[in-house]
């Protein structure tokens, strides 16, 4: 392809490579983590500096709660179960890296488009979201799930209400809807769980951090 030529310099902004920014990004949130007096827990430090990598929010230093050995064991069930990644945005589907996946055989999936959940949805006056979770138990009832949540409250809801049914337990949950409605509320349905999760408490999180979260794991192994 052709680029455009003769255009003005701005000699404050340098160029960099992707790999050489997210180096010295790095370098400057611990820096700042320093500044702050913020130590972080060696197991999770990789998930929390990469959520505060994607979103430039340090808040993410004291807001991500990890059940008991919780990177340790996402990190064995992605490096050797083959599991299933289900999100609830296509987005965040997209920001969980493809090729770490592809390399340890992961499947990841998001159903929030499906015919057969939109179609389910309608007739039934639930949220696709809600839908969504029904068919991925139903589908991979014999499989590894690991939900990667970054929308969607009701998902939430809907991955307790199956677990205390007894209907269907994950192998994992990535808990981090954004909103204001119903998110704090789901996510405590999560916290108060026996599930093995990583939870964005309050208010904050997104499909953005639902993937970072998942990436820190995989780029580890």
């Amino acid at each position: 392809m052709k680029l455009f030529e003769n255009l003005p310099e701005y000699p404050a902004i340098e160029h960099h490579l992707p790999s050489e920014i997210e180096r010295e990004s790095m370098v400057t949130i611990k820096k700042e983590l320093r500044r702050m007096d913020i130590k972080l827990d060696e197991k999770n430090e990789a998930v929390i500096l990469r959520c505060i990598h994607t979103t430039a929010d340090f808040d993410y230093a004291r807001n991500l709660v990890f059940s008991e050995n919780a990177v340790a064991k996402l990190s064995e069930i992605l490096a050797t179960c083959q599991p299933v990644v289900v999100t609830d945005t296509n987005m965040a589907l997209s920001g969980i890296s493809a090729t770490a996946c592809k390399k340890l055989g992961i499947e990841k999936v998001c159903f929030m488009a499906d015919p057969e959940v939109a179609a389910a949805s309608k007739e039934s006056g639930l949220t696709r979201a809600v839908c969504s979770i029904d068919k991925a138990a139903a589908l991979f009832s014999d499989r590894h799930v690991v939900f990667a949540i970054g929308n969607a409250p009701t998902a939430l809801v809907r991955i307790r209400q199956l677990l205390d049914a007894g209907v269907f337990r994950p192998a994992f949950v990535v808990a981090a809807p954004v909103g204001f409605v119903n998110v704090i509320p789901a996510k405590d349905l999560i916290l108060q769980s026996p599930l093995d999760f990583i939870v964005s408490s309050g208010r904050k999180g997104g499909s953005p951090v639902a993937a970072a979260i998942m990436n820190a794991v995989l780029y580890s192994l």
